[in-house]
């Protein structure tokens, strides 16, 4: 795996792939595949972010995208996780109002583009927050949540 590679202009593999458990992580070409399509929702919500609230250039930080089954079953993930097919990433959030402007923000992407996602989830866990967005090649259900861990 070439860790270099970029999959959009501010996403890169490893960045998509990085994992703390030390377990193997990588991803086969069709889960690369989805994560560029993910990393293109990515770009947009990093462009609108820095046009609505942010300085210009304000990143957006991924705290967790593809996952092997044996990082999802280490981490405590579904075994149906979006995470395993590289179709999710969870962003990570200052708070529940940057979680909520982000969540606006892909709302806005979808509507505005027509295409649908599969999962939008603000998620906490103490004062942790952060995002959980899914798209998938096909068959979106577009479901919106709220979940506290």
């Amino acid at each position: 795996m070439d860790k270099k590679k970029m999959l959009s202009p501010h996403f890169s593999l490893a960045e998509m792939t990085r994992t703390s458990t030390g377990l193997k992580n990588v991803p086969n070409e069709a889960q690369v595949k989805n994560l560029a399509y993910l990393c293109r929702w990515l770009e947009m919500l990093r462009d609108e972010w820095n046009k609505r609230y942010g300085d210009g250039d304000d990143p957006i930080i991924i705290s967790s995208a593809y996952r092997s089954a044996a990082v999802n079953r280490a981490v405590g993930g579904a075994s149906t996780s979006n995470h395993i097919t590289g179709c999710a990433a969870d962003i990570r959030c200052a708070g529940i109002e940057q979680a909520i402007r982000y969540t606006t923000i892909l709302l806005d992407i979808s509507d505005e583009s027509q295409e649908a996602f599969d999962e939008l989830i603000i998620e906490h866990r103490g004062v942790t927050w952060w995002v959980h967005f899914a798209v998938r090649p096909q068959n979106n259900r577009r479901k919106v949540l709220i979940l506290q861990k």
